[in-house]
């Protein structure tokens, strides 16, 4: 570990060649230069930051621009944050790519409000074919996405944003503010912008995998939603019933007892494309009502889920990732309900060394995306392999 101070603390040495870390407080003086000299020299292709909300966002984007001039530099506010330490909450993770392995081409998408999908397509065609023109020899991509997660715009960017990678693997996360849900913001440069994405298009000569993995098995109880405001994400009634009452009556729980630990260990599934996928439960409206954090409607058919022992699976799927060569990092994005669920079983210590000594650096979201789809309660990431290992 490289020490600076009190507040910082690199990643080790074996993994600075392609990907580097530091983390700092959120209210640490001169957090942007703090953190350049944590990374190192570099030259780099991309700073990625993962901002505690607590922290002056606006003077951080501001000086991260001046701390490197020369690399794009871009960012989202967390529901916690995941440092070469593992979970940690109240700080700035900073990870550089370095520019002799990683070309970049990083894109802002503004007004997601509007969002003009053809638009956004031919943007991506033509990023990509730049990229390729800019590094043949190299033949791995990906595209790592952060995207204002209060915008409930993420289902319709992720589709469109498929449409324009091909077969682009793409992952992602929803930027957060804690447990607040008050405003969440992405950086771009020295920006820092809500209803918006910030998009970066890489290409490599290391070898990556981009996964997603859960560790809840469906059970047989069943239920439809036959009231919905699918625009804002809630759901009014379940099973002609109000949906509180319904999902609590379901569980054999009292609905007044009802908070986000429940929803993180019982967490409600559909069924896509031959898998299930969690639509997590935001929280309870004063009058009922169940606010998801993902795309909802009418008719879905909803299957209650149990979780498998979180620690248990996330070490398998993890040692998985390692057959034929460990990854030198791995970029991560991981739903904030598995980090509370983490917390309310007491297994978060133990999460959080598996992260540690797996290299995963990242934070904790609103939402996740895999490719053409916005989900929850996953980890979705991308492992980094030194341009070595075999396929």
């Amino acid at each position: 570990m490289t020490e600076l101070g009190d507040t910082l603390r690199g990643a080790p040495v074996e993994a600075l060649k392609l990907v580097a870390t530091a983390h700092v407080a959120a209210g640490a003086p001169d957090a942007a230069a703090a953190l350049r000299r944590g990374l190192g020299v570099g030259p780099f292709a991309l700073v990625i930051l993962f901002i505690a909300p607590e922290a002056d966002i606006p003077r951080l984007a501001a000086e991260a621009a001046q701390a490197f001039p020369d690399t794009p530099v871009i960012g989202c506010t967390t529901a916690g944050e995941i440092s070469p330490a593992g979970y940690t909450e109240g700080e700035i993770v900073a990870v550089g790519l370095s520019a002799a392995h990683f070309a970049v081409s990083p894109m802002l998408i503004r007004d997601l409000g509007a969002l003009d999908a053809e638009t956004l397509i031919g943007r991506l065609i033509r990023a990509r074919a730049g990229l390729a023109r800019q590094r043949p020899d190299w033949g791995h991509e990906f595209a790592f996405l952060m995207v204002d997660g209060l915008s409930i715009r993420e289902d319709e960017l992720a589709s469109a944003l498929a449409s324009g990678l091909g077969p682009v693997p793409l992952f992602g996360g929803s930027a957060a503010d804690g447990t607040r849900f008050r405003e969440t913001f992405v950086l771009h440069g020295g920006e820092v912008l809500r209803d918006a994405a910030v998009l970066a298009l890489l290409r490599s000569d290391c070898r990556v995998k981009v996964f997603n993995l859960d560790h809840f098995t469906p059970t047989e109880r069943r239920m439809v939603v036959t009231e919905a405001d699918p625009k804002n994400r809630i759901v009014r009634r379940i099973n002609a019933e109000p949906a509180a009452l319904e999902y609590a009556r379901l569980l054999g729980k009292d609905p007044g007892q009802l908070t986000s630990f429940t929803f993180a260990a019982h967490p409600v599934v559909v069924r896509i494309g031959g898998k299930h996928h969690v639509r997590a439960i935001r929280q309870v409206a004063e009058n009922g009502d169940l606010i998801f954090f993902s795309a909802i409607d009418e008719g879905l058919v909803l299957t209650l889920a149990e979780p498998q022992d979180m620690v248990v699976h996330l070490r398998g799927e993890l040692a998985s990732l390692s057959r034929g060569g460990a990854p030198a990092a791995i970029l991560a994005c991981d739903c904030i309900l598995r980090r509370m669920e983490a917390l309310d079983n007491q297994s978060l210590g133990a999460v959080s060394g598996l992260l540690r000594d797996h290299r995963v650096v990242g934070f904790s979201t609103y939402g996740e995306q895999l490719n053409g789809m916005h989900v929850n309660q996953t980890m979705t990431g991308v492992a980094i392999y030194p341009p070595e290992t075999p396929l």
